[in-house]
């Protein structure tokens, strides 16, 4: 059974920074592609980030490029989200997602197995 369980949430003051992480199991982790949804509350799911760990590719959504890394420890089977210059438009349950590939265009239905979700606020 594939398992994604996110934590690293919280509440941080805008211009600060977290760390996600995603422990993952059920599946061979070095073959899939890991990523990262987010949504706000009354809003769709956005996609944040995923990266391929077939061959390192990553990929991030207009609204963090440049602010956000993900990455993924293989021996771990873990991946992370390393969120900095937080501000308060990036509040939103985030989500841990994960399938055997990953593109630019981040969209939901491309991701079969997801995590419960870890809150992230952002105070102005």
């Amino acid at each position: 059974e594939v398992q994604l369980v996110e934590s690293g949430g919280g509440l941080v003051q805008a211009g600060g920074s977290l760390r996600l992480s995603c422990a993952a199991s059920g599946f061979d982790f070095d073959d899939y592609a890991v990523g990262w949804f987010r949504q706000a509350p009354g809003m769709k799911r956005e996609g944040v980030s995923c990266l391929r760990n077939t061959d390192g590719v990553a990929y991030y959504g207009d609204n963090v490029k440049g602010r956000f890394t993900i990455s993924s420890d293989k021996a771990k089977k873990t991946a992370y989200l390393e969120m900095n210059s937080l501000k308060p438009e990036d509040t939103g349950v985030y989500y841990c997602v994960a399938d055997w590939f990953c593109e630019g265009d981040l969209e939901e239905d491309e991701f079969e197995h997801w995590g419960q979700g870890t809150q992230v606020t952002v105070s102005s």
